[in-house]
């Protein structure tokens, strides 16, 4: 029995009677559960450049080589701005997602946090909105992928993959065979271990870095100040329309938070991964876009997959350029699937251990560190949407769903911060409170920007996750079990 003056431990905490919807995990049971799987551990191999290249491997492609070219006819030339505007509603998330990640280091994400704050139920609806946020634009980044792969085919070998087998059925063809390829491939370098992994990671973030780097240098020399002009041609209302698709583009900033179990130092890493990350990221969004629009008349990008690489041919007259920059899209777009990949896989691991889904998930091979029959289930349904499903608005709800979960984060920096004061932090968010609120805010914001049939596919899957929830995870999760 505890005396009236000593604190609950956290097992005692966890076992506390409550409402099945309200029952929270405590954060000192989380921390101490990290890197524990079914029948082996977790690896702690990776450092802060390798978290943070995790990020930008999840962040840096597809946002910029394709959905520029659907953002640029909703804002004109301001679509620079728009990317400043969806960088700064990430960046208020980042800094909650910083000091959390260096408060509960675990794979969770921002799933862990909600379940240490807000209770089960609110973190299942986040877990499964990550679920949403990561499987299926895994699936939709692969599909970009194939897009840019024909254009690398096209200026190189003068042929494409035929449409029957580079699109799914419902939109001409039979399968979309690149994009199962890209993420079988991802598959097979993750089932190697997350150092491993990490490396390649590493390489092709390298190659995409200085492949929009190049793009920066040429398509300088093909800017004309009348492109400029209006600049926001379709008013403040294109701008916040642009900044709602391009924050489609931010995703995955927070993919180092769910490497918590395998870095070497997370308390200090993750914050700094997180941060340094989203600086680099927008950095080079912002020069990108700034170029492209004065490369090339804000009109012409209506219906343009790969604007890049036509910009960089028209700069130069020589198809060779866009080649070089199609290429790059290519190793780019590849780093995409492959680190958003590893962050699903990874949340994952993390809610099968709290018994949310099967067991499977959260078993991990002895030998490599690696939970391989998540990575193979995972990448086999992530190859399967994007081989043979129009993803349509489940797509575009990928940002509805990140939105949701990242307001989620600057709520739980509050609640933590109010139940846990004392608990270390090494990494605070500035201007407490101030910051999370305006964090949520401009995510609900974000979410009003969203068009309606985004929010009707959104709430489809949400009912979907809820039913899941009350019919599996409710009664089998390790807490509902303890309670017995």
């Amino acid at each position: 029995m505890l005396d009236h003056g000593q604190a609950p431990s956290a097992t005692t905490e966890a076992r506390r009677p409550a409402h099945p919807l309200l029952r929270r995990k405590p954060v000192e049971q989380l921390v101490a559960e990290g890197g524990q799987g079914e029948g082996g551990s977790l690896r702690r191999s990776l450092t802060m450049w390798q978290l943070t290249m995790i990020s930008i491997g999840a962040t840096l492609g597809t946002g910029i080589f394709v959905v520029l070219g659907e953002a640029a006819p909703k804002a004109g030339p301001a679509v620079t701005i728009s990317f400043v505007i969806a960088g700064l509603t990430a960046l208020f998330s980042a800094l909650s997602y910083a000091e959390l990640a260096g408060s509960v280091p675990v794979s969770g994400s921002s799933y862990s946090y909600t379940y240490a704050t807000m209770g089960e139920l609110i973190a299942w609806i986040c877990g499964w909105c990550l679920v949403l946020e990561y499987a299926v634009s895994v699936a939709a980044v692969a599909v970009g992928w194939g897009q840019y792969l024909n254009e690398l085919l096209d200026g190189t070998l003068g042929f494409t993959i035929p449409e029957g087998l580079s699109a799914p059925l419902g939109e001409g063809g039979w399968i979309n065979l690149p994009s199962l390829v890209v993420v079988l491939l991802a598959m097979v370098f993750l089932m190697r271990g997350a150092k491993e992994s990490a490396r390649i990671n590493t390489v092709m973030v390298a190659v995409k870095i200085v492949t929009l780097l190049l793009f920066i240098g040429i398509g300088f020399m093909g800017i004309k100040a009348g492109n400029y002009a209006p600049l926001a041609p379709l008013g403040v209302t294109g701008i916040s329309a642009a900044a709602a698709t391009l924050f489609f583009s931010y995703i995955g900033f927070d993919a180092a938070s769910t490497a918590g179990e395998e870095a070497k130092n997370p308390k200090k890493d993750l914050p700094r991964a997180i941060m340094l990350s989203l600086g680099i990221v927008t950095v080079l969004y912002c020069l990108v876009a700034l170029v492209a629009v004065g490369a090339m008349p804000w009109q012409d990008f209506e219906g343009t997959e790969a604007a890049l690489a036509q910009i960089m041919t028209d700069v130069t007259g020589h198809s060779f350029w866009g080649v070089v920059l199609a290429a790059g899209a290519v190793v780019a777009i590849a780093s995409v699937v492959f680190a958003v990949l590893y962050g699903q896989t990874r949340i994952l691991f993390a809610m099968s251990r709290d018994g949310l889904v099967p067991k499977a998930f959260a078993k991990v091979d002895a030998k490599t560190g690696v939970p391989r029959v998540n990575v193979v289930i995972v990448s086999l349904f992530c190859g399967a949407l994007a081989a043979f499903i129009p993803l349509g608005e489940l797509a575009n709800a990928t940002s509805i769903g990140t939105l949701f979960a990242f307001a989620l984060v600057n709520v739980a920096v509050v609640i933590l911060r109010r139940t846990k004061p004392d608990l270390p932090r090494t990494f605070k968010v500035a201007l407490f409170p101030v910051t999370p609120i305006l964090g949520f805010l401009a995510c609900g914001y974000m979410m009003y920007s969203l068009p309606v049939a985004t929010w009707v596919a959104f709430g489809g899957w949400m009912a979907v996750g809820l039913v899941v929830y009350f019919v599996y995870g409710m009664r089998r999760s390790t807490l509902a079990t303890a309670e017995k």
